[in-house]
């Protein structure tokens, strides 16, 4: 049998992949090189394969869509506070009077329409940063500075939501659970501070620790349907938001569970002193440690998904889940983790409400829509744990200067919701910030 030249090769030869040569070579690295040039049986150990087998499987459009919204361009973010704030801005001139009364003769004096526009506006932004970082027109030190730990104040919730529900969206989850799990947590937290009579070195941790997990454990009743029947979170989480706002509001209308002794309504007891979150710069301020709490959670996120294994997974599972399921990771139990933190960091938002900011009794509305005002925070923030914090900051701003804008311009805060809403909108369609800006896209 004489050797094969060149001219006997087949015209065309499919090249295997990387996988299939690797094989080939562990099989055959036993022959010796004298030995003639065939293709291995497959009992020999190697099994055909095509070219598409090895094709890592693509995400579905709606995954990539998704990812791009929560995990895109920090640019696109920033632009769409910008046009936000710039539709705003045209909203506050035509709700203002003296705006109306200038474009009544416009044309006879068109400089008096600008200066009221200018006065409208610059009076409305201006009076937001005095409700929110500095008020220079207060008389003491203390009175100056009392905005920015307003600001503080509400971005803790905020910050605290919005991680837990940025944490599910790098792993490729949508968590619209937020009230029901502030709900849940903030009512496990005010069970252990009214029922319990410890020190505080106790009751304190113990009521956030009881609080969270109530949350952690209810935000998981979502990740574990998800992770053995497939079904979608949205649907999930927006029926367990109704199921945990009546198995509150049943708490508390009994005497036996929340509800206040000798009182009628749905309420219950003030918190003791034991479990309330103390303050951060003394009595005359109503910053609490709960924004210590956030800035804590934050870099604890942080840790998790950039410097942890557990991170790691949700990040290849928020990225493409056929490929991480392909890799060895087990995609349920990533959609469970994913929820059971999630769930955690969100019922952290409501301790910090019922402990920290609202201690005279938990209500069934003590998520304050800090719920779904967190999605907006953590799609802001881009998904990440310190975008998060400064979108959340941001958040605390809005609200806290918000109602001195009104009290002080008379311009109706519905217009600072207004420009949440339309940071949501802009935040939804980076398609469209980029074409307003001209900014380069990928295809591009």
């Amino acid at each position: 049998m004489s050797e094969k030249g060149p001219e006997n090769q087949p015209a065309e030869k499919t090249e295997p992949t990387e996988q299939a040569e690797g094989a080939a070579a562990e099989t055959t690295g036993a022959r010796s090189s004298g030995e003639l040039a065939r293709p291995l049986a497959p009992s020999e150990g190697v099994t055909a394969r095509s070219a598409d087998a090895d094709r890592v499987p693509e995400a579905s459009r709606w995954h990539v869509a998704m990812r791009e919204i929560t995990t895109g361009n920090a640019l696109v973010a920033v632009l769409s506070v910008v046009l936000a704030m710039f539709f705003g801005s045209l909203m506050i001139l035509f709700t203002d009077e003296d705006v109306r009364y200038g474009l009544s003769y416009f044309f006879a004096r068109p400089s008096d329409t600008f200066f009221y526009a200018w006065e409208a506006i610059s009076g409305a932004y201006v009076s937001l940063w005095r409700g929110s970082v500095y008020n220079d027109l207060g008389g003491t030190f203390a009175q100056q500075i009392k905005p920015i730990t307003e600001t503080m104040k509400f971005a803790a919730p905020l910050t605290l939501a919005g991680l837990g529900i940025g944490l599910t969206f790098r792993a490729g989850l949508f968590n619209i659970g937020g009230r029901g799990q502030m709900l849940l947590g903030g009512a496990a937290a005010a069970f252990v501070a009214v029922r319990l009579d410890l020190p505080m070195i106790v009751h304190l941790p113990l009521a956030i620790l009881v609080g969270a997990l109530a949350a952690a454990l209810w935000g998981g009743i979502a990740g574990l349907l998800k992770a053995l029947t497939g079904a979608h979170e949205v649907i999930v989480t927006i029926m367990l938001n109704y199921i945990g706002y009546y198995l509150v509001f049943y708490a508390l209308t009994r005497k036996s569970l929340l509800q206040a002794p000798g009182s009628g309504n749905p309420k219950s007891s003030p918190m003791p002193e034991s479990a309330i979150l103390p303050d951060l710069l003394g009595p005359q301020f109503n910053l609490h440690a709960g924004f210590l709490l956030a800035v804590l959670a934050t870099f604890l996120v942080w840790w998790i998904l950039n410097r942890s294994s557990l991170g790691y997974r949700f990040r290849a599972v928020g990225e493409n889940p056929a490929a991480a399921k392909a890799s060895g990771i087990n995609v349920g139990v990533a959609y469970l983790s994913a929820f059971l933190i999630s769930g955690a960091l969100v019922g952290l938002a409501g301790v910090n409400q019922v402990l920290g900011s609202v201690t005279d009794g938990a209500t069934s509305g003590l998520d304050a829509g800090i719920g779904f005002d967190a999605i907006t925070v953590a799609l802001l923030g881009r998904s990440r744990p310190f975008g998060i914090l400064a979108a959340g900051i941001l958040f605390g701003a809005f609200k806290s200067g918000g109602f001195f804008m009104q009290a002080s311009e008379g311009i109706p805060v519905d217009i600072v919701l207004v420009i949440q809403s339309l940071i949501v909108l802009f935040l939804a369609a980076p398609p469209l910030v980029k074409a307003i800006f001209r900014l380069p896209t990928k295809e591009a």
